[in-house]
């Protein structure tokens, strides 16, 4: 395979940050190599573990994610029907529950379990980064921060949707739909934590607002907090959980949630420079990824040797 000057520029710093020796790294030339350029007959033929192959979240992002997963879908069955809470569908949770003033206070306590778990996230997106830094290991790239790449790649990915691109663009760990999404989620995040605790601290905001804000602020945050989760209930439910577990290769869960590894054949066709590292991180993975290219005859180094042959013997490939 002919990498891009993208993907060989992620290879070179993978191999940088693993300290890959000379022979390590001529094995995996030797792997790139071997590979076809056409990525769809790549990711068509590995064999992928439905519960996931390669490494991608930590136990803490996991956990946080069961717990930011769990309380905003218990927030917004307590909190929309105490919103609405003289509609005739609300009427009935609420009762459910044990009427209004009960889902005010199992409201307010989940609540507070998602702004531990936000700063826990906060505390491990910040001390993670810090420590790869000091260890000389860190790469942007990796990270959830938008880019310029991330505009190319969205501008690639609709060119290859409307069928005037052939393949798709070499995104990295987390492409752009992703990014959208978690930046999208943390502004609605901190839109729901600031509204709500203008409910529970009404004195703390108008002691800080001038005078002719803070009554206007109030109603502002009244108007935006039920919205705000409506929003995000909608979002979750036709977007997230789509692109995540609903579409085709997806269908009907992905694992990675639960046990923090993605599939092969996922990595390969929307994370490829991540794969990249996968295969500087993992000899296994570039073990199995020779077996597979020999096995399905797909090796392009035994294709090229073929060719070699053909016109030594004078023959035309």
């Amino acid at each position: 395979m002919k990498l891009s000057a993208e993907a060989r520029s992620v290879l070179e710093r993978s191999m940088e940050i693993n300290k890959v020796d000379n022979l390590e790294r001529d094995d995996i030339e030797g792997v790139i190599a071997a590979m076809p350029d056409d990525r769809v007959l790549l990711y068509k033929n590995v064999v992928s573990n439905p519960i996931g192959d390669l490494p991608r979240y930590s136990i803490h992002i996991r956990i946080q994610h069961m717990l930011t997963f769990v309380t905003f879908l218990t927030l917004a069955f307590t909190g929309l029907p105490i919103a609405f809470f003289d509609h005739f569908w609300a009427v009935p949770l609420n009762s459910m529950i044990g009427g209004v003033d009960v889902s005010r206070v199992i409201h307010r306590t989940l609540a507070s379990i998602m702004v531990l778990s936000m700063l826990y996230h906060i505390f491990t997106i910040t001390l993670g980064p810090m420590s790869q830094i000091l260890k000389g290991r860190f790469d942007i790239r990796r990270t959830i921060l938008p880019g310029l790449k991330d505009l190319r790649d969205f501008r690639d990915d609709m060119l290859y949707f409307s069928g005037a691109r052939k393949t798709r663009p070499e995104m990295d760990k987390f492409m752009y739909k992703q990014k959208i999404h978690y930046f999208a989620a943390a502004f609605g995040n901190m839109v729901m934590v600031v509204s709500g605790s203008s409910f529970i601290f009404p004195e703390f905001w108008a002691a800080i607002l001038p005078v002719d804000v803070a009554s206007h602020f109030q109603e502002m945050m009244r108007l935006s907090h039920p919205h705000e989760a409506l929003l995000a209930l909608l979002v979750i439910a036709f977007w997230h959980w789509y692109n995540v577990h609903l579409a085709p290769g997806r269908f009907p869960m992905q694992w990675t949630f639960l046990t923090g590894k993605i599939t092969r054949e996922h990595q390969i066709e929307e994370h490829f420079l991540e794969y990249l590292r996968n295969l500087v991180e993992l000899p296994e993975e570039r073990d199995y990824l020779i077996d597979m290219l020999e096995a399905r005859e797909l090796d392009a180094n035994a294709n090229t040797d073929e060719d070699d042959n053909l016109v030594a013997e004078g023959v035309s490939p």
